[in-house]
């Protein structure tokens, strides 16, 4: 019996795009390139020469460098350079075979080469394939700060193939699970529930909704960043040692205490937030040697945050981006969060 690959669109006119979910859903890399005419490609991969996708023309592979503390300015120019040596045209295509910073990274040089060359990802980690790979949000850190330089540009295609999740450490699980516990609280409830294969089909097809309803960020896509103000935050405290999607657990943790100070759920919605986060075996504890009034100065680079606090909270409407959130309010419940002393 073949291997089920489903589909998801990514609906944004001549921008659309195609999600494919599944085992093998890696060879449709060719046909796609074929598709787009492209005489040549550069494939930027962290999965080693063994397994360098074929994208059916003529390639040049480039060692992915993963990773937070890599995921640079300096990073996009040396593989802008790479595209120059192999000739790479505005009519060619790259592919990036790799972790979220790896799609992150690959997707913002395509997007500044030539001001704009093709991109196809081919997310290797659970996190990847459920968020970071959709959606067409590119950037890179600077020293002050996570994600605060980079641009939007859309993909050619996803290609979320569960055959390379088959190796992941548990450490990779659980970042992928910080990102599918948040759905629960965004419009995709009970996924810890279900297979994995309709787990991220689930994730994907909730952020091709919002994303083609939003592709800027100007409304509903601010949905998506559930848990991810005080998470990037904790990525910085801790000097990235927590990883993206355990940081976002924390961060959902604390916007359900956060709405609940703020009077907008009750105390059994809250204590949802916990329950559900621990139910994919992720912390649900601030990490130690952590101080609020750091982490508060770190939200304040958040890019929601125009004039003061911004979270996206829990309410009667749902959830909802909330603006001018007190800040004794936010340290207030930052205090009141227990400890993870391991």
């Amino acid at each position: 019996m073949p291997n089920e690959i489903r589909r998801v669109d990514v609906d944004l006119a001549e921008r659309s795009y195609p999600v494919y979910i599944g085992s093998g859903a890696r060879n449709t890399l060719p046909a796609l390139v074929a598709g787009l005419d492209a005489a040549k490609a550069v494939v930027v991969t962290a999965r080693g020469d063994a397994e360098v996708p074929d994208p059916g023309v003529p390639c040049k592979v480039v060692p992915a460098r993963d990773g937070e503390k890599t995921k640079t300015l300096a990073t996009v120019g040396e593989l802008c350079r790479g595209f120059v040596d192999f000739g790479l045209t505005r009519s060619d295509v790259v592919v990036s075979c790799g972790g979220g910073t790896t799609t992150d990274t690959v997707g913002l040089a395509a997007a500044l080469y030539h001001r704009g060359i093709p991109v196809i990802h081919l997310p290797t980690s659970l996190l990847a394939q459920v968020d970071a790979s959709v959606g067409g949000k590119t950037a890179v850190n600077l020293p002050e700060g996570k994600n605060l330089v980079g641009t939007y540009w859309q993909p050619s295609a996803v290609l979320c193939d569960l055959d390379y999740l088959d190796t992941l450490p548990e450490s990779e699980w659980r970042n992928g699970y910080g990102e599918i516990a948040r759905c629960h609280f965004i419009g995709a409830p009970d996924l810890n529930e279900l297979p994995l294969l309709d787990q991220i089909f689930a994730s994907v097809s909730l952020k091709a909704r919002i994303v083609s309803a939003d592709e800027r960020d100007a409304g509903p896509r601010h949905l998506l960043n559930y848990g991810h103000t005080l998470g990037h935050a904790l990525e910085r405290a801790t000097d990235f040692a927590l990883r993206h999607g355990e940081a976002v657990a924390v961060g959902t943790v604390f916007a359900g205490r956060l709405a609940g100070e703020l009077g907008r759920i009750g105390t059994g919605r809250v204590a949802e937030h916990a329950s559900v986060v621990a139910s994919y075996g992720l912390a649900t504890e601030l990490p130690a040697g952590v101080r609020g009034g750091d982490l508060i100065a770190l939200m304040r680079l958040d890019k929601k945050a125009t004039t003061g606090l911004s979270f996206v909270l829990d309410g009667p409407r749902g959830a909802e981006l909330v603006r001018d959130v007190p800040e004794h309010v936010v340290a207030g419940v930052l205090d009141a969060m227990p400890r993870h002393w391991d």
